[in-house]
């Protein structure tokens, strides 16, 4: 049945493109002074990113001093009506309904924000998620965006009356020709239907309406470049195609500008980025949500007060802006430095510290007793020590030893470092804050502009002593970058509220390209918004996001929606993006693999850990996963970054332990012994690795360096916590930041492997290597090469591997995690693992197979058997395989394996692969 509507819907397509041309619509009208307000989906959002079609209005409209206001949201769709009810709201915050448009707390209602920017014209663009319904969706698009222009029309934004309305349709998907992404028939059948149905949706309510949808199948057939970079979202040559087809479908061919003037683009840039930080800006729960009500040391002041200011000196700084866009749109020329003297002040901030200060001898909580919250465990005064008597505050365990390898005393650059991971070069790249807790008009600036400064740096050690000796500022201007990771010769950062790829093209090691690869993370407290990056075994990222966050993410799959905490998985090259656990974590921000590939998940403020597992099956949205057992015990919190040891510089009875940073209980590296129990794992605290008695010791990233060292980020803070302490808090620091190296020194330093430039058969090679951090590196490199030459050589020697050898299976595994990471599948393979003898490479193979379900033979028929595996591992993991194939067959499968001996894990993910499946019936 499927299969008949999509073919279906290809014929009527099909049919569509030779049918003849609609009436031309009615023109959309403006006035001068018209306040323009856009709304609608990513396209709609990017555009007040790259400012083409702004541009090209204010010069089609030179004197009409229009207000452009873009108010869209990635993923958002035209229903205003539906509310989404949570069937288990008891592990989703309390949440029981959600609206159709997630929102961060009290963010406002559309309505509001339309009023708010006295909107007498509203420019709405949507049909693309709405699209993913297919034809079964029609009717109700179409009566969603009915009753949406009803609405409107009634509505007063202005106080002049009823606004002015124009719908536009989704453009079309671009066939790359890229094996990896969708070819764009499927969604471009469905596509041609949405904008037909808008199209009569408008006609009936005689509203002006813009096709892009067939000009721009147009324009790629005629375009001697691609024009999006994934298919559905533009690039900076799609959006200047695009922005001549809308003003044109807007206003008709005759006055339409004949290029883009840059000077004027350029100051429509700055408005647009003063205007985005006030309408999205990071902290929403502690500007106007449920925290933003706590008040702080004079007993009344409240982050609601400070951050409300912020907004309105952001509100007339951006109106500055419009006046300065309509004057170079008349011609004039307009001073370089931008005149902002008639903002409104700052509201003064009184320091938090010291004040409501926990006594911990008297606290019946034990978390507070603990000294394990901000106040409780806060210093009695603040002091700074040099980097030189901060290591003498260091207790290590027997044997270690500890250097500090950077610190702002040298560079300056890594104030507030926040995460790290070493390049294929050896090089230690740090991201870093200082903007943290979010970016301050006025007192934030790069240049002369206002904007945060904000890092992603790459230290090296030239001579090899242990510590950095130079200094490359790779990128700048960044907003809270809480994570990145590398993947294909740039890196992949998060830049609230989307992920962007940053790439040195010409070996500067300066990033000149830039790319908004998703949008739609929510950002509503940035210390909880995508953070703790990790990249999986088959080159996949992992992004962990906390509470308090309604995140909606668009992708040329369909639209992802997620509340109240995930971890999410990306794949970079073929653009899926996907929720990998959905649960009410409180604030994850640490995530590891082990040898075999098994996740782990470390929820920073509750002090928790997961094994991922048994909780990363198939969940619908808006559910949220049940409680799960933890597999180590909390004793201190919080937590922020978790790694095994898998170094041949650590001791021989050390490898494999979980190490867990710790941030306020205690300060320093926690360790725990790993033992294999029943289907899962189970760990035990013994002596820390390190422990140190400076409070402004906060480690929050580690990582082992290719010279076998565990390296330590220390963020360097007196203050820590949103809720405990202003936004504005004057004490919070921006100026230190430190990176600290571990090591055992009775044991030699590893020889750091040959990864950047070296052959593709070398770096297979690298796949034998016992360190895990090593092997990742070099499948990112191979990741890089051209695929058909990887993968020639992977056949040849994974041919090659002896079979004799130990660790066959895992260097086997290896290969089969390259595959995947080059988006290869190879059945046979995979099939061979399948059968080992290695239950925990049976268990790895299980969760590819998992990935690659649309591209294998029978896979139910190979998850029947897996389901009554001997060993309780890869009966959970076929069993979270199940969750993913919506059928009543599935389901039996899965039950079958109620039949061998059950624990915890296995009857977990058994109820929630059930759960799942039982909304299919």
């Amino acid at each position: 049945m499927k299969h008949f509507v999509f073919f279906a819907a290809l014929w009527l397509f099909q049919q569509s493109l030779s049918a003849a041309p609609a009436p031309a619509p009615a023109r959309l009208q403006l006035e001068p002074g018209d306040h323009v307000c856009l709304i609608g989906n990513a396209l709609a959002e990017r555009m007040q990113h790259d400012n083409h079609w702004e541009t090209l209005l204010h010069q089609r409209f030179p004197k009409h001093n229009l207000v452009v206001r873009n108010l869209a949201f990635t993923a958002d769709e035209v229903d205003i009506k539906t509310e989404i009810t949570i069937q288990n709201s008891s592990y989703s915050k309390g949440d029981k309904v959600l609206p159709a448009r997630l929102r961060s707390q009290n963010f406002g209602s559309p309505d509001q924000h339309l009023a708010s920017s006295k909107a007498t014209v509203v420019l709405a663009l949507f049909g693309f998620n709405e699209s993913f319904a297919g034809p079964a969706g029609v009717a109700k698009f179409q009566a969603d965006l009915a009753h949406f222009i009803d609405h409107t029309r009634k509505q007063n934004y202005s106080g002049g009356g009823a606004p002015r309305l124009a719908l536009v349709s989704p453009i079309a998907h671009e066939n790359l020709g890229n094996p990896n992404l969708p070819d764009s028939k499927a969604n471009n059948a469905n596509l041609k239907l949405y904008t037909d149905a808008m199209a009569a949706v408008a006609k009936e309510k005689e509203v002006p309406f813009v096709d892009l949808f067939a000009p721009s199948l147009k324009a790629y057939a005629g375009a001697a470049f691609k024009l999006t970079h994934n298919g559905v979202h533009l690039n900076t040559e799609g959006h200047k195609v695009m922005a001549r087809l809308l003003d044109e479908g807007l206003f008709g061919k005759a006055g339409a500008p004949a290029d883009f003037n840059a000077k004027l683009r350029a100051e429509v840039n700055e408005k647009n980025y003063q205007w985005f930080n006030r309408y999205r800006a990071v902290n929403g729960y502690y500007t106007y949500g449920k925290r933003s009500l706590v008040k702080f040391s004079d007993g009344e002041q409240r982050n609601a007060d400070v951050m409300e200011r912020e907004r309105a000196v952001l509100d007339v700084m951006t109106a500055n802006r419009d006046a300065r866009v309509w004057r170079v749109a008349q011609g004039e020329v307009v001073p370089a430095t931008i005149d902002d003297a008639n903002v409104p002040p700052f509201l003064p901030v009184k320091t938090h510290f010291g004040s409501a200060r926990v006594n911990r001898e008297s606290a019946a909580n034990p978390i507070l007793k603990g000294g394990m919250s901000s106040k409780s465990g806060e210093a009695d005064a603040i002091n700074y020590l040099p980097s030189a008597e901060a290591l003498k505050q260091f207790k290590l365990a027997p044997g270690y030893a500890i250097n500090c390898f950077a610190s702002e005393e040298q560079f300056p650059e890594i104030a507030n470092a926040v995460q790290f991971a070493f390049d294929a070069r050896g090089r230690l790249w740090v991201c870093t804050m200082p903007s943290y807790p979010q970016y301050q008009p006025l007192v934030d600036r790069l240049g002369n502009r206002s904007m945060p400064d904000d890092k992603l740096v790459i230290l090296e050690d030239t001579d090899g002593d242990g510590k950095a000796d130079k200094s490359t500022i790779f990128a700048r201007g960044l907003h809270v970058p809480t994570g990145f990771e590398f993947y294909n010769g740039g890196v992949l950062v998060a830049q609230q509220p989307d992920l962007v790829f940053l790439k040195d093209t010409n070996g500067d090691d300066i990033a000149d390209y830039s790319e908004r690869v998703l949008g739609g993370f929510d950002s509503g407290d940035s210390h909880h918004s995508i953070s703790a990056f990790t990249l999986g075994p088959g080159g996949e990222l992992y992004m962990l996001e906390g509470t308090f966050f309604y995140t909606q993410v668009e992708t040329p799959y369909g639209p992802v929606k997620n509340h109240n905490a995930a971890a999410y998985r990306f794949e970079p090259r073929t653009a899926k993006f996907d929720v990998f656990v959905s649960y009410g974590f409180a604030n994850p921000w640490g995530m590891t693999f082990d040898r075999w590939g098994q996740p782990f998940i470390a929820d920073a403020s509750p002090g928790q850990n997961f094994w991922a597992t048994p909780f990363s099956g198939r969940i619908i949205f808006p559910d949220k996963r049940p409680t799960m057992p933890q597999w180590i015990q909390m004793r201190v919190r919080p937590t922020s970054g978790c790694e095994f040891v898998s170094s041949r510089h650590f001791p021989d009875d050390a490898q494999g332990r979980y190490l867990l940073n710790n941030v306020i209980g205690v300060q320093g590296v926690l360790q725990h012994t790993v033992e294999e129990k029943d289907s899962g794992f189970a760990g035990k605290e013994i002596e820390p690795l390190l422990m140190s008695d400076d409070k402004n010791f906060r480690p929050v990233d580690m990582e082992f360096g290719p010279d076998g060292a565990l390296y330590l980020v220390d963020w360097h803070e007196p203050l820590i916590g949103h809720l405990q302490y202003s936004i504005r808090d004057p004490l919070r620091d921006k100026t230190h930041g430190r990176i600290y190296r571990v090591t055992y020194p009775e044991r030699p330093l590893l020889k750091p492997a040959k990864i950047a430039g070296v052959s593709i058969e070398a770096l297979l090679e690298l796949l034998k290597e016992p360190e895990d951090r090593t092997r990742q590196r070099a499948k990112t490199e191979l990741g890089s090469r051209p695929v058909d030459q990887v993968i020639t050589a992977l056949v040849k020697w994974t041919k090659s591997l002896n079979r004799a050898d130990p660790n066959f299976d895992h260097q086997r595994l290896e290969a089969l995690w390259l595959h995947q990471a080059m988006n290869v599948a190879n059945e046979p393979l995979l099939n061979e693992i399948l059968a080992s003898t290695e239950p925990r490479a049976r268990a790895a193979a299980v969760r590819v197979h998992s990935y690659w379900r649309d591209r294998v033979n029978k896979p139910l028929d190979t998850l029947a058997k897996l389901v009554k595996d001997p060993h309780p591992r890869v009966r959970v993991e076929a069993i979270r395989s199940l969750s993913f194939f919506p059928t009543s067959k599935a389901a039996e499968i899965a039950l079958e394996s109620v039949e061998l001996p059950q624990d915890q894990y296995l009857k977990y993910a058994l109820d929630e692969t059930m759960r799942t499946l039982e909304r299919f019936k």
